[in-house]
């Protein structure tokens, strides 16, 4: 499995979370490679607000440029994407990103399981899915939509979570293929796209 693991080409990582996650991506966004290829994208449930507050203290934490998302806009390798407040992110099939005002999914605009599974759909076997500490069950949809497509799914210890409800939602209905405390994230994202 592990060796499997070292011969794959990840082309993008999606990472979700909700409470108890941002306290995990500051940890883990410094220990990432300046040449990281793939490209990462973060959905967080957060409240609505045009403030980049969140985009700068994101980008003081890593060499890799990061940004939010805009509409129709072309995805590039070896960039940190974050969804924007209030709007669901989808990758589509051309490799760009669109966004959608339709209803709350599992009570959140952006969701994880939107996100996750329209990068399924494109990335396959070569996309990385890491979910994070959170009080709900979004997420565990979009892992099993990962799983389906043969992408490779992470979930954060529910052990080491601010709040372990989304990771063990995760656990208790997908077949995860990594449990990793919060300090492992960096170290094995770097590992896999070296």
């Amino acid at each position: 499995m592990e060796k499997d693991l070292l011969n794959r080409q990840f082309k993008m990582i999606v990472i979700g979370g909700s409470a108890g996650s941002l306290q995990v991506l500051l940890r883990l966004l410094p220990e990432l490679r300046a040449s990281l290829s793939a490209t990462i994208v973060i959905v967080l449930h957060r409240k609505p607000s045009s403030d980049e507050t969140l985009i700068d203290l994101l980008s003081t934490r890593t060499a890799l440029p990061v940004r939010e998302v805009e509409e129709k806009e072309i995805i590039q390798p070896g960039t940190i994407y974050i969804a924007p407040a209030d709007y669901h992110l989808l990758i589509e099939s051309d490799h760009t990103f669109s966004l959608d005002v339709s209803e709350k999914v599992n009570y959140s605009r952006p969701s994880i399981d939107i996100t996750f599974e329209s990068a399924a759909e494109v990335y396959g076997p070569s996309l990385l899915g890491i979910l994070l500490s959170g009080a709900n069950s979004d997420g565990q949809e979009g892992m099993q939509f990962i799983k389906n497509a043969g992408g490779f799914c992470v979930v954060q210890d529910p052990d080491t979570a601010e709040v372990a409800y989304m990771p063990m939602q995760a656990i208790g209905h997908v077949e995860i293929d990594k449990v990793l405390h919060a300090e492992e994230l960096g170290p094995f994202i770097n590992s896999l796209t070296g």
